[in-house]
This record gives C-alpha cells, sequence and structure tokens, in this order.
C-alpha cells in the first residue's frame, strides 16, 4: 500500500527540511546541505506516486551527508 503524502512531509521535517511555500497543491521544502529544494504536489491525504517517494529518500540522504 502506497504511503501517504503526510508521510512524506513528517519524514522531510524530521530531516531537518524547512517548508518554504507553495503555490496551489504544491509544496516546497529547502534544507541548508541540499542544493535543490524538493516539491512535493497533492493533498495531505492522497497516496504518494512512487517517484515522489523516491526523490525524499535521495533529498534525505543527500541531508546526511
Amino acid at each position: 500500500m502506497p504511503r501517504k503524502i503526510r508521510d512524506l512531509i513528517r519524514d522531510l521535517k524530521r530531516a531537518g527540511f524547512i517548508y518554504r511555500g507553495g503555490k496551489g497543491g504544491h509544496r516546497n521544502y529547502v534544507h541548508p546541505d541540499v542544493k535543490k529544494p524538493i516539491t512535493i504536489s497533492g493533498k495531505e491525504g492522497d497516496d504518494a506516486k512512487h517517484y515522489q517517494e523516491q526523490a525524499v529518500k535521495l533529498a534525505i540522504k543527500k541531508a546526511q551527508k
């Protein structure tokens, strides 16, 4: 069963990402050690897409280096 968007957001916040705002259904998160901001689209209760899960996983990995 896919994870929810709210789970991805929670993981990003725990890793030190900060909400930078967004437009429409998009949310941007930045981290001081990661050059590229990560954008999460969709409502918090929606199922996360596979590419979104992979992007969050990669961003968190980069933040921990």
